[in-house]
């Protein structure tokens, strides 16, 4: 869904380099505030950006290029308050400022001038069809006028691809006033399916339905959409259903909370349609207008993580209560922050506390294996997944991944009998999976054992992912071990396009080539993968010193003192 069906413009952000620097910056001295705030904005730094373009603006309150961008800094930093005497100097000056209009929205629903806001729209200076459509909508409904809402969700619906977005909101009007018969009827309508398709409607639908004393309707409704693997939240839900009692319904009780969520509604339409830094906005707006929407809170935290503000991310994720449902998600997301800002001590402290607090979910364990995975530790790490595996009720396809985690620790640990249990079990659940299929054949041809059948995994591998160069490096490797030589090269050389600064595979062509009798670029190739090692996630998988004496003797000679078996005589001769 583009960005252009909710009537959203992406506005010229002013952060590029490419942007001249405006007269007045530099006859008023302003470059160096001016230019730090343009460079930590392009860096996605808020805080330093809003603090900059805000020391610029004390010297130049008017200019428009300083009022948009220290307006948006702070808003992308969570600093609404801050970004409020901004935007209200935009509007001021004119000319039109989009950011600074949906700042001026947020003042009117803050302050509860319904009126005001309602006038704004009237007049297009708020943010464009959808969002003024649902916000409309629901400052009637503040206002008292529930005729007008609905009239005005009714009239939003009409327009062409907005159908779901006003069902969905005019249902959580009708449930915030009492009518729960006729949410659920809107909630129910096949026409309106796809508005209950979020995690967040799915819930407030549960709530709705055993509110009407429908709780085995709902219950079926949760098992059929989640399963067994329930997360905390969704198990408080289980049991109050099961044992006979209303869910609260708390997904929008009023018209703020009602226009939070359609903040938040909007940023959820935008992951993956509209650039990170435009979906923050809106995400940092739902938690404005409601600190306790912890899905907000969650949306901006991974937003900004996937922006590589990692400090921001870790303060967001950390501003989620213990006592709150999402706790443990919120941890598990502070940790990859703290991993990615290479912070990894940090990281297994909260995902070691949170084993402890939370040690029934399975995913915290999950997640403490897969970082002790990336610091080497095998032997916590495995013993991570098999807690992890402990705690599922059932198996099902989506437990493919923790058994090959575990089995490529068992690997790294030199127990391969249980490694390749595993990576089999991981099949069993997953059986066209290709990074199992490539893990365990190219384990196979490295151990020389069921040739053909580690060929034929790799082959489907490939199939499945032609251009991973890991996977095709794999299958080049074991038609080299299978003594096709000729048929290898072309692969291996398709890998080293792929991925041609990786050790392994540059030492992998290396030996092919000097097994068809193209020694000179054997040789060539092993001196590239030597001069790869160095920084090389890959690193460990090499032998700089094999590699050298592979270059000083040539592989047969290197072969015949580590007592293995001679090359084949190439195919082609």
């Amino acid at each position: 869904m583009s960005i252009a069906r909710f009537g959203l413009s992406r506005w010229a952000l002013a952060l590029s380099l490419s942007l001249a620097l405006p007269a007045p910056v530099l006859a008023q001295g302003l470059a160096g505030a001016y230019l730090a705030g343009r460079q930590a904005a392009y860096q996605n730094d808020y805080s330093a950006a809003a603090d900059y373009f805000t020391r610029a603006l004390a010297r130049d309150p008017s200019n428009p290029a300083l009022l948009e961008n220290a307006t948006i800094a702070h808003v992308s930093a969570g600093r609404i308050d801050r970004a409020l005497p901004i935007a209200r100097k935009i509007t001021a000056d004119g000319p039109p400022s989009q950011v600074g209009q949906m700042v001026m929205v947020l003042d009117d629903i803050d302050r509860g001038d319904y009126a005001a806001l309602l006038q704004r729209i009237s007049e297009d200076r708020a943010i464009g069809p959808l969002v003024d459509g649902l916000i409309g909508a629901w400052a009637h409904l503040g206002m008292g006028d529930a005729r007008a809402a609905l009239a005005a969700f009714d009239d939003l619906g009409r327009t062409r691809g907005l159908g779901g977005f006003a069902a969905y909101h005019k249902a959580l009007a009708l449930a915030s006033v009492g009518d729960l018969e006729g949410a659920e009827a809107l909630f129910a309508d096949a026409q309106n399916s796809n508005m209950q398709m979020t995690r967040r409607g799915v819930i407030a639908h549960l709530s709705i339905l055993s509110q009407l004393g429908r709780q085995a309707d709902a219950v079926a409704m949760l098992d059929a959409l989640f399963g067994a693997d329930l997360d905390p939240e969704l198990r408080q839900i289980q049991a109050l259903l099961q044992a006979g009692q209303a869910v609260p319904y708390t997904t929008a009780r009023d018209a703020r909370e009602g226009m939070a969520e359609v903040f938040y509604t909007v940023a959820g339409a935008l992951l993956n349609e509209a650039a990170d830094d435009f979906t923050l906005l809106y995400a940092r707006m739902a938690q404005f207008l409601r600190p306790s929407h912890t899905d907000a809170v969650l949306m901006a935290a991974n937003l900004l993580d996937n922006l590589e503000r990692y400090d921001l991310a870790v303060t967001a994720f950390k501003s989620v209560p213990r006592d709150d449902p999402s706790y443990h998600a919120a941890e598990q997301g502070r940790a990859e922050a703290l991993r990615k800002d290479g912070r990894i001590d940090a990281a297994a402290e909260v995902l070691g506390q949170l084993a402890e607090t939370h040690g029934d979910i399975a995913s915290v364990h999950s997640s403490l294996g897969d970082l002790m995975r990336q610091m080497k530790d095998w032997d916590r790490a495995a013993d991570a997944y098999s807690r992890a595996l402990a705690r599922y009720d059932s198996a099902d396809r989506t437990q493919w991944f923790v058994y090959y985690a575990r089995a490529i620790s068992y690997e790294r640990m030199g127990d391969w009998p249980r490694a390749e249990a595993d990576f089999r079990r991981a099949l069993e659940l997953n059986p066209e999976q290709p990074q199992v299929l490539n893990y365990l054949g190219y384990s196979l041809v490295e151990k020389h054992q069921k040739l053909d059948e580690a060929l034929g995994m790799i082959e489907r591998a490939v199939a499945a992912r032609p251009d991973s160069g890991y996977i095709v490096d794999s299958l080049g490797w074991v038609l080299y071990k299978l003594g096709r030589y000729s048929e290898a090269v072309v692969h291996m050389e398709r890998a080293t396009e792929l991925m041609p600064v990786d050790p392994v595979v540059n030492d992998h062509l290396g030996d092919v080539y000097w097994a068809v009798g193209r020694k000179r670029e054997a040789q060539f190739q092993w001196r590239r993968a030597l001069s790869f090692v160095d920084g090389s996630e890959s690193a460990d998988d090499v032998d700089p010193d094999r590699i050298r004496r592979k270059i000083e003797a040539g592989l047969d000679q290197v072969l015949a003192e580590e007592g293995a078996p001679p090359l084949k005589i190439a195919n082609d001769n």
